[in-house]
């Protein structure tokens, strides 16, 4: 018989409470469990001592019967001390963009910078500017030039 060390679920609706049961692996998720060893309450926060109850005793003792921990219920073990992390695999790859709209994000990331550059570089030139224009003010002579035409 293929036991397993599983999340069985009660609770209400969007108010998830789990029990840690050990269940034969061909029965229905909810259905006839073996053995309650613990329970799990995801609502309550991570760093709370009830979010994970689980008596280790038992489990060690399933463990060394032939019982599989399912992955959720192996990295709470683990986590307890009782077995090695499990070895998480890569994710694929098919969330991200295609070739093409790489392509056209990285265009997009280099058209944004230049326009933050050339943003930058006038505030600088008028930084300059301004000292200069102090020493020869453009409008002094503009007036007299108009004045001497009225005349």
């Amino acid at each position: 018989m293929p036991v397993r060390i599983r999340l069985s679920r009660g609770g209400a609706k969007k108010r998830p409470f789990y029990r840690i049961v050990v269940a034969d692996s061909r029965r229905a998720r909810d259905g006839k469990f073996i053995d309650q060893i613990g329970t799990y309450n995801p609502m309550l926060p991570k760093d709370s001592a009830d979010r994970v109850k689980m008596d280790l005793d038992k489990a060690k003792e399933w463990i060394s019967k032939g019982a599989k921990p399912s992955d959720r219920i192996s990295i709470f073990l683990s986590n307890l001390g009782v077995m090695e992390k499990p070895v998480i695999t890569e994710k694929t790859k098919k969330h991200l963009p295609k070739k093409k709209a790489q392509e056209r994000l990285a265009a997009a990331k280099e058209k944004e910078e230049a326009a933050k550059a050339a943003s930058e570089e006038p505030k600088a030139e008028d930084a300059e500017a301004k000292p200069a224009e102090d020493a020869q003010p453009a409008e002094e002579p503009k007036a007299e030039d108009a004045e001497a035409k009225k005349e």
